[in-house]
């Protein structure tokens, strides 16, 4: 999978590859504590798989594709500083139209903790595992640098494939190896604070991206940088291992602190999520599969997305 998101335009490769955000929300399921570990152990499965729904989704849907990212840059040099945190603020100072433009991740990672707590405080097995699923991705996108910026997919055209070699080549080849012991879970007090503080964290570090990779473009001759490899019945061209490991280490292992932030950050959410719902017994829980009328809305969601002719979200970057 992760071959074909180096070919093709942007807007089908979202965000951290399938592999990885299946990968973080497993991973996440170990942090949490033991009054909420069988629950989430049993359905880890289901944690994983659906993991990647968003992304899918957002191919389909109109005005998916902005709850994956924000390009805080495009709001100025200290966009921090100015940005109010909470929507309505948001909405008053920049207009509605132009965050929904320019990205609304935060807001809606908010939106997600929302959902996902009233799932507890209800004790509803299909919302609390379809929203603590989808508010991983999310989660996972926030601690994604090239999430955070107007140039998601390169400064200029030769830099065009940046995204998938980041978010995708490096993880599929390298994030089984990677740690990810990051601890037991903490409370959150503000959830949305954290969702920004996540961004900020993760936008520092796009001008470091881009240094990296243009040095290395230099150092290496294009044979070098790309390679063929036969993916089934195909042969492709992507970015070669030499290269991408090479870029890897450059970045001081950044895809691997990146991902060991998000599962940490994953596990830290959903214990919150739980905490304010009032701490409800998932023992009781822990025995209740999901229901019949939660697969049949998942199998037409999925009817629903394979039926897209052209996928809709956000183009290549000009």
């Amino acid at each position: 999978m992760f071959i074909i998101l180096v070919l093709i335009p942007y807007n089908e490769s979202l965000s951290f590859g399938f592999f990885a955000h299946r990968k973080m929300n497993r991973m996440a399921v170990f942090t949490l504590p033991p009054e909420m570990i069988g629950f989430f152990k049993k359905h880890v499965e289901y944690l994983s798989e659906r993991s990647i729904d968003p992304d899918r989704r957002a191919h389909a849907v109109e005005g998916e594709a902005p709850r994956h990212y924000i390009d805080i840059d495009h709001f100025g040099d200290n966009p921090f500083d100015i940005m109010p945190r909470r929507w309505n603020d948001a909405v008053a100072m920049f207009s509605e139209d132009t965050l929904m433009e320019q990205g609304v991740l935060p807001w809606h990672i908010n939106t997600m903790m929302w959902r996902l707590t009233s799932a507890f405080a209800d004790r509803d097995v299909d919302r609390i595992l379809y929203n603590a699923a989808h508010l991983g991705h999310y989660i996972a996108d926030a601690c994604t640098p090239l999430h955070t910026t107007k140039y998601y997919n390169g400064r200029t055209p030769d830099e065009r494939g940046i995204h998938a070699l980041w978010e995708s080549r490096l993880p599929e080849m390298l994030a089984d190896g990677f740690n990810y012991f990051v601890g037991r879970a903490d409370y959150i007090e503000s959830p949305l604070d954290r969702a920004w503080e996540l961004v900020k964290i993760s936008h520092m570090k796009v001008d470091t991206i881009y240094m990296v990779y243009g040095k290395m473009m230099s150092e290496f001759t294009p044979d070098q940088v790309y390679a063929h490899e036969m993916r089934g019945q195909s042969t492709v061209r992507t970015y070669s291992r030499e290269f991408a490991t090479t870029f890897h280490e450059a970045m001081d292992q950044m895809v691997e602190r990146q991902m060991r932030l998000a599962v940490k950050s994953i596990g830290d959410f959903w214990f919150t999520a739980w905490v304010d719902a009032g701490q409800p017994d998932l023992y009781k829980l822990e025995e209740r599969a999901i229901s019949q009328r939660h697969r049949r809305m998942l199998e037409k969601e999925e009817a629903t997305w394979q039926e897209v002719d052209s996928p809709v979200g956000r183009s290549n970057p000009e």
